[in-house]
């Protein structure tokens, strides 16, 4: 893996990034990938450090993009491909920026569902690039420890197990399953909501 940790790195940029963008967004597993190859980081074949610059700038790139966007062209926003096609989550984005103002931003970085909508609602809502920008970038400074850490937590504990790590394959497919629930459980929360 070693030689090819460079597309490992460029691979987690690109995740966070897509993240941002909407509608991609809602169906790019980003939060997954990151924590799939924040496990490669205790056997060595990833460093700590690129993998969290890799993550931050690709999820600051994104959501500075989508917010720009937002920002740059309010009134053309619901026009735009593909958030033409999908009126009710870019209204279901509206709905959560509305309700949570500013503090939106910080919070969507934690629920995928409205995580690729904020941005550019908070843009096309008038929210100012000087209150956006360091939210956002705090929201990120927060999230990205949540995503890598516990991957690079899991790898550890799979590169010690050694001769038990048949043994462990339950309770990974478990916790998979649990944050795959706990995944859909918030997204038909938000539709009820």
């Amino acid at each position: 893996m070693a030689k090819h940790s460079d597309l490992a790195y460029g691979t987690l940029f690109l995740a966070a990034f897509l993240e941002a963008v909407p509608i991609v967004g809602t169906f790019i597993p980003g939060s997954t990938i990151i924590l799939s190859l924040s496990a490669l980081i205790a056997t060595g074949d990833l460093n700590l450090v690129v993998v969290s610059c890799s993550v931050i700038s690709g999820a600051a790139l994104g959501d500075g993009w989508a917010f720009w966007l937002g920002y740059r062209y309010p009134s053309q926003v619901r026009k735009l491909w593909p958030l033409n096609k999908h009126q009710v989550l870019v209204h279901r984005g509206e709905m959560f920026f509305q309700k949570y103002g500013k503090a939106a931003v910080l919070l969507a970085r934690f629920l995928p569902p409205v995580r690729a909508f904020v941005p550019i609602t908070a843009g096309a809502m008038g929210m100012t690039p000087n209150h956006f920008y360091p939210i956002n970038l705090a929201a990120i400074l927060l999230w990205a420890p949540v995503q890598i850490i516990p991957g690079m937590l899991a790898g550890n504990a799979y590169r010690h197990a050694g001769a038990i790590a048949g043994h462990l394959m339950l309770p990974i497919i478990a916790g998979i399953a649990g944050i795959a629930f706990l995944i859909w459980g918030g997204r038909r929360w938000l539709k009820v909501s």
